[in-house]
């Protein structure tokens, strides 16, 4: 049987679970029914950060998107019958490299403790600024070495991995449909292989399970008999700590579209022939690429915008709407005006909201139903239909006197992770890189129109050049209609 061929269990008892959901399978590229292997623990693994310096806002996508869906999840099936897994890579090249560089004077081990500890507190405020729920258990690699380690060893013994100089590597010819999920032919992928191949391995996509440890750098005792102390490869990760919190085979693996080959691959591969199991993973989800006002982010390009960047400058909220407009599977631009646009709508339905707390008193026809928020999000996390359905009933709401609409529109707003403040909350956010408020702006704009108008060219400069020492930049503009100069202005980027 194939990876998404049914594991286990009845499907005419597991239909009776579908509750609507709909989701794009990678591995079967279509659209499915998704009903849960069981439906009292709806179980969902998602790839999570390598943690050695500030994620990057690219890092937000797949962090949203799945945390869209496990409120979906959790709306459908129950909060206590969804369990939602994102690791913690804890133990990596980069880190080690950073660790070096910035406390050489540490031993190794504990220079590396520190940067995973302060980067994983990094990645929690910043997911938490984002409005993203927590997991259910996020586990570090390096707490589940062991789990790795027996995986390794069963690999090895059902003759799907080799020991070969100090290494132990995963043998791809052993597994007959070995790139199903890219949808790549192994013979193909060995014709396009560019790189130098280690001259101990079998074939050349044959990956890492297990490598050598230099001496300092975080060692283990080696699986496989192997005598040198090293450290897992990163795939095995995954598929150990997945294993040890949802079982061998469960409903749903996402991460972002780079993802597919090699890493979640090589899950795939290690997985199904260390448990003999005919799937990992029933339903494959990814999130597609995300670029910069138009181009791929890059350092070189001066573009690279980390998650901590963005929420010093726009609300968690506003960040976070903006990139929901974009359907998950489909190529995210992520610019100035679609977060300024973001900005405002949220601004508007706070101010419809005012500080009402959400409805939960029972059916809410705003979350299910069809023409539902919660209909929109069944068919493929269609976050845009979302949006655009609380955009068409906002108004409405804004009338609303008696304010149970105004309720139910909030807990509709909750689903997708939004609306989660107060009005008041809401209007105390500034930018951590303004020094002043906007009302203070608003002043300083009044004096500086005042100066211009009594020709002081001076003092109206003086009150531009202090603003954009601040972080503010002031734009001019003629009103179309009377012709006056009208100023706006927007954080300094």
């Amino acid at each position: 049987m194939a990876e998404h061929d049914m594991a286990d269990g009845d499907k005419s008892e597991q239909d009776k679970a579908f509750r609507g959901l709909k989701l794009h399978n990678t591995l079967t590229r279509r659209k499915e029914d998704f009903y849960p292997l069981d439906p009292d623990n709806v179980r969902l693994y998602v790839c999570g950060p390598t943690v050695y310096d500030f994620a990057h806002i690219g890092n937000a996508r797949p962090l949203l998107v799945f945390d869209v869906l496990f409120r979906l999840l959790r709306h459908l099936y129950g909060d206590e019958h969804v369990t939602y897994v994102r690791n913690i890579t804890d133990v990596d090249d980069k880190i080690i490299a950073r660790a070096a560089a910035e406390y050489g004077e540490l031993p190794l081990n504990e220079a590396i403790r520190k940067v995973t500890e302060v980067t994983e507190r990094q990645y929690h405020e910043d997911a938490a600024a984002l409005g993203a729920l927590p997991p259910t258990h996020e586990p570090r690699a390096t707490e589940n070495i062991e789990e790795m380690k027996t995986m390794i060893d069963e690999l090895i013994a059902k003759g799907h991995a080799y020991v070969a100089e100090d290494h132990v590597l995963f043998d791809v010819s052993s597994m007959p449909d070995y790139g199903a999920l890219s949808n790549r032919r192994l013979d193909e992928m060995r014709a396009g292989a560019r790189v130098e191949v280690e001259a101990y391995k079998r074939d050349p996509m044959d990956f890492v399970l297990w490598k050598p440890s230099d001496d300092g750098e975080p060692a283990w005792p080696s699986p496989g008999g192997v005598a040198r102390p090293g450290r897992p490869g990163w795939h095995i990760e995954c598929s150990a700590m997945s294993a040890r919190y949802l079982g061998t085979t469960f409903d749903i693996h996402g991460g972002g579209l780079d993802l597919i080959f090699p890493h979640h691959e090589n899950e795939i591969a290690q997985s199904r022939c260390a448990h003999g199991s005919a799937a990992m993973a029933r339903f494959w989800m990814h999130n597609g690429y995300l670029q910069v006002e138009g181009e791929k982010m890059s350092k070189s390009l001066g573009n690279f915008i980390t998650i901590r960047d963005a929420v010093s400058e726009w609300p968690g909220e506003a960040i976070r709407l903006a990139m929901l407009t974009t359907h998950y599977r489909a190529p995210l631009d992520f610019t100035h005006d679609k977060l300024s646009a973001a900005k405002r709508t949220l601004d508007r339905w706070y101010g419809y909201l005012g500080d009402i707390e959400a409805y939960s008193g029972g059916p809410n026809a705003l979350l299910d139903g069809e023409g539902s928020v919660g209909a929109a999000l069944k068919d493929d996390l269609n976050t845009p239909e979302a949006i655009a359905l609380l955009h068409r009933i906002g108004e409405g709401v804004a009338d609303d006197h008696e304010g149970e609409e105004k309720a139910r529109f909030k807990a509709a707003l909750n689903l997708l992770g939004l609306g989660r403040l107060s009005e008041t909350e809401w209007k105390s956010w500034r930018p951590k890189t303004m020094a002043l408020g906007e009302d203070e702006i608003a002043e300083r704009i009044a004096a500086r129109a005042a100066a211009r108008a009594a020709k002081n060219w001076a003092k109206a400069d003086e009150i531009r050049d202090d603003l954009a020492a601040k972080g503010i930049q002031l734009k001019d503009q003629r009103d179309p209609a009377s012709g006056e100069l009208v100023t706006s202005w927007e954080i300094k980027r």
